[in-house]
């Protein structure tokens, strides 16, 4: 016989993150008084602190699109600066060259 896989609602999963919470963190005392799995637990708190458990009050998918947008837009500020500053010592390079 094989083992019937639980699955929890979106709403269980918010309010055993929020128990998480009131018990200062302690992951394997709420899984205890959940009488869940602390892996399974575990994950839904890292899931949560990523921003990616739907139904938790991190969770918003327009929020992670904005997310990875900012880091992308910070990656190509970071190689426009670095061309910029690259630039900037090529020109001071052949204005003193021609001088």
């Amino acid at each position: 016989m094989s083992k019937k896989h639980k699955t929890y609602t979106t709403e269980f999963k918010a309010e055993a993150i929020k128990l998480i919470e009131a018990n200062q963190g302690n992951v394997s005392e709420t899984a205890r008084q959940l009488s869940i799995s602390m892996q399974t637990l575990s994950n839904w708190n890292t899931k949560a602190k990523a921003r990616t458990l739907a139904g938790t009050k991190q969770y918003s998918p327009d929020l992670n699109a904005l997310l990875e947008e900012n880091k992308k837009l910070k990656q190509q500020l970071k190689i426009a600066e670095m061309e910029r500053e690259f630039l900037k010592k090529a020109a001071a390079y052949f204005a003193k060259e021609s001088q």
